[in-house]
């Protein structure tokens, strides 16, 4: 228990001081807090990627943007589709964890079972060590009411994009210049080697995301509109137009508007066959690469 008593202490005496019921007597001994304790005191943990140290090759782990330990019950919050509502903030459940002195052990429904253990690091920062491969995950802790939903989700917006298999246009003002882009009435995000990449299609009214024929592919690219703001550029890379630039805005979970910089047009899309990212298959299609993981809280 050597790795989790060496800092356990300085957890408790930080629980003992924002407790306005607990009083602190000298002379007293610190009872150090559980595991079990430490996983519980906070209601989300947000994996901070972008910190991880080594092989990220638990596809659970890289999945998910957040963690919740409750009473034996692993839950997840791996998509940006419905954060922080699913399951009044802390996602999904994903399978079960045990803990034994400084040993974390969760058994995942599809990854199964991996073995952690489990460094203090502070009050609200906690390191997983893969007892296996040695990489190291750092967790930050928050309660449901001041964690920021909105900027994770904002953040990461590129990965929103990829959580249906297929954007149907439903919407084309009738202000604007026509456009190259007016024939195109699907539009579909996914992970890539070195870049994120999109397809579209001129198909029309397609009996399923399945049936959609894709007439070209492309990269993508989601950039603020300023650092740090909620309004978003996308831009679609055409080889034989050029590019396309556009304003992003989300109306809602499925309901994306897109501004055509170029002409003035505003066009609507529509999500189609939502991805729910808890499966092995699809969290390795989109296995992240530390370098570009996602962006901070």
């Amino acid at each position: 228990m050597k790795s989790i008593t060496t800092l356990l202490g300085g957890f408790a005496l930080a629980i003992t001081f924002v407790s306005c019921d607990a009083e602190l007597i000298i002379g007293d001994p610190v009872v150090e807090p559980t595991l079990n304790e430490v996983l519980f005191s906070h209601d989300v943990w947000y994996l901070d990627l972008n910190s991880a140290q080594g092989n990220l090759d638990i596809p659970f782990m890289t999945r998910a943007f957040t963690l919740t330990f409750e009473y034996g019950t692993l839950y997840a919050n791996n998509n940006l589709v419905g954060l922080g509502r699913a399951g009044s903030g802390i996602g999904i459940d994903v399978g079960v964890y045990d803990t034994y002195f400084d040993t974390l052990t969760i058994d995942h429904d599809i990854d199964g079972v991996h073995e952690f253990d489990v460094y203090v690091n502070s009050f609200n920062r906690i390191e997983l060590r893969d007892t296996y491969s040695g990489t190291r995950y750092f967790l930050d802790g928050y309660s449901t009411s001041t964690f920021d939903y909105d900027k994770l989700f904002y953040n990461n917006i590129q990965y929103f994009l990829q959580e249906y298999g297929a954007w149907e246009k439903t919407y084309t003002s009738n202000a604007g210049a026509i456009n190259e882009f007016d024939q195109e009435n699907y539009l579909r995000f996914r992970p890539g080697t070195n870049a994120d990449v999109f397809q579209s299609s001129q198909d029309r009214n397609a009996m399923t995301t399945g049936s959609i024929f894709w007439d070209y592919n492309g990269e993508y690219w989601v950039e603020d509109a300023s650092a740090g703001s909620l309004n978003k550029h996308l831009t679609l890379d055409y080889d034989f137009l050029g590019n396309d630039y556009f304003d992003l805005y989300v109306i809602d979970d499925k309901t994306i508007e897109l501004y055509h910089v170029l002409s003035g047009t505003t066009y609507e899309f529509k999500g189609r066959n939502f991805i729910q990212y808890k499966s092995s298959a699809a969290t390795k299609s989109r296995l992240l690469d530390v370098d570009r993981a996602r962006k901070e809280k």
